[in-house]
């Protein structure tokens, strides 16, 4: 951890300015917990302005979804204290599900609609005849808490996102064009290892953070948005067109010295991309070299043949994402918004793909539903006072983590922070706040531990502990209109956050608690699953709307892979190769419909033995498998003069180096009958 800079401090006390302000209109306006405005600015409030801002409309949204739930369930139900529990335990876990499957900020509503009916509830139940006017105050509290801090944010000092996606972006583009010039180069070192190419992939991945904030930045910088979104396509689009590349090239070598023509070309390209220049004169000239390399492919074309082609179609490729990823970062760096048109096309739903994660999501609302169940079964059969707090907290804290791979330690870190929050609170409450008599003074107590909680708010690494302890340390205080230092009720309460919060650890370590290999390797296995799906003709339509879902998959493994041993990661040596493989598999079968009889019915047999590999989970594909692909390249090569032809052959050629990248060079089975106009 970096020791707080000024913009920490600036964050710090904007925070607190809102939290501040918000008590102060709480108390203005008499609503009956204005504490809740004062929690609700620390659990909203982000570096980042857009960030803040990003959620600020959702979260108002899902509380009010709450709070309409919670008046039509309490009162119908307070006196079957079974059921309410059910019901309740139900909704938040409806709401948890829908809002893992969904990774945008609208995510936000449907959690907040499932925590704020337990926030709101639960305590509730013993006056259920105030609960319209209770739903209403509590709805009203909060959502003042997320204006505050969404308009402090946005008028005082307010970051803009732009320079930290500008710094990233450039780092970005440094790795890969070092690790792409690598692989162009004569001398060929380590550096295209595995490991490159996933944190590559993890990286372009995690710009999603960045991107939300943009398009709320109200900098200028928002205009920039739509490129970003572009962007974060091509960087994904890089890793299985530059592992193509790399894996053609090393097939030629091992066939013999690179043709001179050919070896001037890499050359040439990796010194256009040392040298940074974005001229499109420069990119034509590179392709045209490398039309000119183009070899004529025929019915016995060679192996050598076919993958040279293979390399100069995935070059052109590469030419076109490297032109379009320069002219979008200096869109992003102007703040201005994209006028020209794409070289590299693809679908525009390729941007909005995203993998969902049912199963997942699923667990995690099973957790959180079994977890109210027990802490409200504790607390109904104990009959404890302030027990509401157990199952209120245990819903808030299942919901804030249930996106981790094991959420448990992280609850559990929320307990002890709540913990540090019921130590501080119970200070104030018995010796400071007895002594604040005016509204001045009580700013004035406040400020040390909250200034404090905000600088380490600022800090990633200390961020969760320092806003547990003030939005636990604020509502265990219960700060109202008047002093109400009530110990018993104190006591009571701070126990059963703690107690209410440990459950849901424990409850989620039971049930919900997962490895990152084991993610990583489920993760996998859906990839695997959707290939199977693609070779069957079944999901996305288009090869780079699959490779972007498969793609995002791959970022999503690439950091847990950092939790494991390099001994235990082997099986991610052919995670870009999966997603090679299922570019061309959906680009053969559109293909195929215009080769002849003979190419459709070999490839249609190709297709389902490639279902049934993928389907069968086997470690390494069986040689019968191989003989298919070959009957397959044999069968499409009579088409080879047709643009369709080519094109499944350049498929092809892409899954058998994809599936047996060991296996000997392919070699064309002479006919058994000699077509007259091809006779020499």
């Amino acid at each position: 951890m970096s020791l707080p800079g000024w913009r920490d401090w600036a964050f710090a006390l904007k925070t607190f300015a809102a939290a501040m302000l918000a008590l102060f209109l709480a108390f203005w306006i008499d609503l009956p917990n204005p504490y809740w405005a004062l929690g609700t600015v620390y659990i909203t409030s982000q570096v980042l302005a857009g960030a803040t801002r990003s959620k600020a409309l959702y979260r108002v949204l899902g509380t009010l979804l709450g709070a309409v739930v919670t008046v039509a369930l309490v009162p119908n139900l307070v006196n079957a204290p079974e059921l309410l529990t059910l019901a309740i335990a139900l909704w938040v876990a409806a709401c948890l599900y829908f809002s893992l499957v969904d990774r945008t900020p609208r995510s936000y509503l449907m959690m907040l609609g499932g925590y704020t009916a337990a926030l709101i509830g639960f305590p509730a139940v013993g006056a259920p005849g105030t609960m319209f006017d209770t739903a209403v105050a509590r709805a009203e509290e909060i959502t003042l808490g997320i204006i505050c801090a969404s308009l402090v944010n946005t008028v005082v000092l307010p970051q803009s996102v732009a320079p930290v996606i500008t710094a990233r972006l450039d780092l970005w583009l440094h790795d890969a064009r070092g690790w792409v010039i690598n692989v162009l180069g004569r001398a060929r070192t380590g550096k295209d290892t595995q490991a490159t190419r996933l944190k590559l992939a993890s990286d372009a991945v995690a710009f999603d953070a960045l991107a939300t904030p943009l398009r709320y930045d109200m900098t200028g910088a928002e205009r920039s948005a739509e490129a970003m979104a572009t962007l974060r396509q091509h960087m994904l689009m890089f890793l299985p067109i530059a592992s193509a590349i790399s894996d053609r090239i090393d097939t030629l070598e091992r066939m013999g010295p690179l043709p001179q023509h050919l070896r001037s070309l890499l050359d040439d390209m990796a010194g256009w991309l040392a040298s940074g220049t974005t001229e499109q004169a420069q990119a034509d000239r590179l392709k045209a070299a490398a039309d000119a390399l183009e070899p004529a492919l025929g019915e016995r074309a060679s192996w050598d043949a076919l993958v040279l082609a293979s390399l100069l179609a995935r070059l052109r490729d590469f030419i076109d994402l490297r032109q379009d990823a320069r002219i979008l970062q200096r869109h992003i760096a102007d703040g201005t918004p994209v006028t020209e048109a794409m070289t590299f096309c693809y679908t525009a739903a390729a941007r909005t793909i995203r993998h969902r994660d049912h199963g997942m999501a699923l667990l995690s609302a099973v957790g959180v539903f079994l977890t109210i169940l027990v802490t409200c079964a504790i607390w109904i059969a104990t009959g404890w006072p302030h027990g509401s707090a157990a199952p209120m907290m245990a819903a808030v804290g299942c919901s804030f983590f249930a996106a981790q791979d094991d959420p448990a330690p992280f609850i559990v870190s929320f307990a002890n922070s709540a913990i540090l929050g019921a130590l501080g609170a119970g200070a104030y409450l018995f010796a400071v706040l007895p002594l604040a008599t005016t509204f001045e003074m009580l700013v004035l107590a406040l400020a040390p531990a909250l200034l404090v909680c905000g600088v380490f708010m600022a800090q990633p690494k200390t961020a969760p502990l320092a806003m547990g302890a003030a939005v636990n340390g604020s509502a265990m205080i219960a700060l109202q209109g008047s002093y109400t230092g009530d110990f018993a009720a104190f006591a009571n309460s701070s126990v059963a956050v703690i107690v209410g919060m440990w459950v849901a650890a424990i409850v989620t370590r039971l049930v919900r608690s997962v490895g990152a290999g084991w993610s990583a390797r489920r993760l996998r296995a859906i990839n695997r699953r959707s290939l199977a799906r693609a070779a069957e003709r079944q999901g996305a339509q288009n090869g780079l709307e699959l490779a972007a879902l498969m793609l995002d998959r791959v970022g999503l493994i690439a950091p847990r892979l950092a939790a494991l041993p390099s001994e235990d990661a082997e099986w991610t040596a052919d995670l870009l190769a999966d997603v090679r493989i299922g570019i061309n598999v959906v680009e053969l079968r559109r293909d195929r419909r215009h080769l002849s009889k003979p190419a459709r019915e070999a490839v249609k047999t190709l297709l389902a033995a490639l279902s049934r590999h993928f389907r069968a989970e086997a470690a390494t594909p069986a040689r019968a498998l191989l003989d298919t692909i070959d009957d397959a390249l044999g069968a499409v090569s009579l088409d080879a003069r047709q643009a369709s032809g080519r094109a499944a052959l350049m498929g092809l050629v892409g899954i058998r180096r994809g599936l047996f990248p060991d296996a000997p060079p392919y070699r064309a089975i002479l006919p058994s009958t000699t077509h007259p106009e091809l006779a020499a």
